[in-house]
């Protein structure tokens, strides 16, 4: 052996030594502002002269990203292939090669990252060299917008302030606002879907989707059925700008991921501040998957909730939320627990759920499986439990179940953080609006109705119905709509299929009467089954009315109800004129 390759060997090991016998909690690993020293730096690789590189980085063991994943937050990973995508400077790129990592840096990608932005000589709003995506400003003036012309459904919240308002005195940063949407005039309690975006500042898709679809709710009201009784029966809290201090930087093109805390690494620095999503105050450093380096990406903060948006977030979820699960880790949360928590992320196409900081299930870890590939089903991406990925502490989706009993999940959206936007509208938006309206339709019994068939398809052989005139109604109940690529979810065949008028399954004054449908082929004895049924229509007022079909699949859970608006005509009698 070569005297060089003895010191290669020798600093190998003295790395490998010093991350497995220092602590995730007191660890102070390498960060860019504090870099590990080496007797010899890593020279910058052919044709790259940027600050900042995107890698592959190439692993042996899995530990190794589990390793990584307390400084570094990595982009994708990718087990199956070994390798994962990282993004790097200087300092960062020299300890990866030392841990034993193989590198290739994505030229095209650390071009693009590192490259000014080019804004259309036409684009008068959005994030410049990107007008899908709107700033925080905009944002926030498109809710106050739905909140002046839909004042019966929305109201505009202010739940806290971000760092730099408060150590502004107001004069800078903003609050954290969240609108809520329900019909105020069909009184609650009602089940509540809380869903936030962008807590990582760099990711811009998350809050322009949650925007939208705020949009796409508001604007089908009264006019599509499944969204008019979601609206009437259900809450739905969004939380579109969850780190709009750190937003406002990312918006000229920086990658930036934390919130703007001065405290930490320096007051200066482009690398300070606290991961939001490292902050929360359930399993807060507990389990190496955050850093204790202020200066390093997944810097979890000092103690747990330490940073005014993760207060603000938290008071606000026990403020609406009723805790339904028992203290300890094993404890589950009630199969009739209602409500649902989503945060919106980017990227990666991912469905995830909790627990994050450990690889064992959580107690409700079947039924959210169940939902998380309902989901998967809708946007197409890979559902999994989180710690799949790395670890994670701290994190949103297990302080919400965690603390609450809330089901709660991750998506991660699209490919890039800095995502085209016509990427954007032909494929994140379409893909993901009708996993936020089923995951709207769940909310009332998300450990439950996701196992039950949906019911699909659904007409009537005439929208104008004479008063007496029945009424032939069609549908498919469907019990196999999961992504089943991490695994098979159990289907069975339906059961039964019912209908009610007017009145959902879930009121008990007046309490709904249901018809039953009947299988087209005369059995159920499908997954999927298409069906039929009359309805009399001799005691119906005229007017519009609503239908409510819902199924149930052979295990004897009943899924979420589909909805159907018809009318019944007016009809006028004029008195005979007596003939001259």
């Amino acid at each position: 052996m070569s005297m060089k390759q003895f010191l290669k060997l020798v600093g190998v090991l003295l790395a490998v030594i010093y991350l497995l016998t220092t602590s995730p909690a007191a660890a102070s690993l390498p960060t860019p502002e504090n870099p590990i020293s080496t007797t010899q730096q890593t020279p910058i690789p052919p044709g790259m002269d940027e600050p900042y590189w995107v890698v592959r980085a190439y692993y042996t063991d899995r530990q190794m990203v589990d390793r990584l994943a307390q400084w570094l937050e990595p982009w994708e990973v990718h087990h199956d292939q070994g390798y994962l995508v990282v993004g790097v400077n200087q300092s960062d790129y020299n300890l990866l090669e030392t841990l034993g990592f193989r590198l290739e840096v994505d030229q095209q990608l650390t071009k693009q990252i590192n490259s000014p932005r080019q804004v259309s000589p036409l684009q008068t709003s959005g994030i410049p060299g990107f007008s899908c995506y709107r700033t925080v400003e905009e944002t926030f003036a498109s809710a106050q917008a739905i909140v002046d012309a839909h004042p019966h459904l929305a109201s505009w919240n202010d739940i806290g302030d971000s760092w730099d308002k408060i150590h502004s005195s107001g004069t800078s940063g903003y609050d954290l606002q969240v609108l809520r949407l329900t019909n105020d005039q069909i009184p609650g309690p009602k089940p509540k879907l809380f869903i936030m975006s962008s807590i990582h500042a760099r990711e811009y898709t998350p809050a322009e989707l949650n925007t939208r679809f705020a949009e796409h709710l508001v604007n089908l009201y009264d006019q599509d059925p499944d969204i008019t009784w979601l609206l009437d029966y259900q809450e739905i809290h969004l939380l579109l700008q969850s780190n709009p201090d750190g937003r406002k930087y990312a918006e000229t093109g920086l990658l930036w991921r934390k919130n703007t805390n001065q405290n930490y690494c320096s007051p200066a620095s482009i690398y300070r501040g606290a991961d939001l999503n490292r902050n929360f105050a359930f399993q807060w450093a507990c389990c190496g998957g955050s850093s204790g380096s202020p200066c390093n990406e997944t810097y979890r903060g000092p103690t747990a909730a330490s940073e005014p948006e993760t207060q603000a977030i938290q008071s606000y979820l026990r403020s609406e939320f009723e805790d339904r699960r028992e203290d300890l880790l094993t404890d589950p949360a009630p199969t009739d627990t209602m409500g649902l928590f989503i945060d919106l992320h980017s990227y990666s196409n991912l469905v995830l759920w909790p627990w994050g900081f450990t690889s064992t299930p959580a107690p409700n870890g079947l039924a959210l499986q169940t939902l998380g590939r309902k989901f998967a089903y809708f946007n197409h991406y890979i559902p999994e439990q989180a710690s799949g990925l790395y670890p994670t502490d701290g994190a949103t989706d297990d302080f919400a179940y965690g603390d609450l009993g809330l089901a709660a999940y991750t998506f991660e959206l699209g490919n890039n953080f800095f995502e085209t936007c016509s990427f954007f509208e032909n494929t994140i938006l379409p893909q993901n609006l009708p996993a936020l309206l089923y995951a709207a339709k769940a909310a009332r019994r998300p450990y439950m109705s996701p196992a039950g068939p949906d019911i699909l398809s659904v007409g009537i052989s005439t929208d104008q119905v004479i008063p007496g005139e029945p009424i032939q109604l069609t549908a498919t109940a469907d019990d196999t709509r999961y992504q089943n690529t991490l695994g098979a979810e159990p289907v069975q065949n339906i059961a039964a299929v019912e209908y009610s008028i007017d009145i959902p399954d879930w009121t008990s004054d007046p309490a709904p009467t249901f018809y039953a449908m009947s299988p087209v082929d005369g059995a159920f004895n499908q997954t999927i089954e298409n069906v039929t049924a009359t309805i009399d229509t001799s005691s119906l007022s005229p007017g519009r009315h609503i239908l409510f079909i819902r199924g149930q699949d052979a295990a004897g859970n009943w899924g979420p109800p589909t909805a159907y608006f018809f009318s019944i005509q007016h009809v006028f009698f004029f008195p005979l004129m007596p003939v001259p």
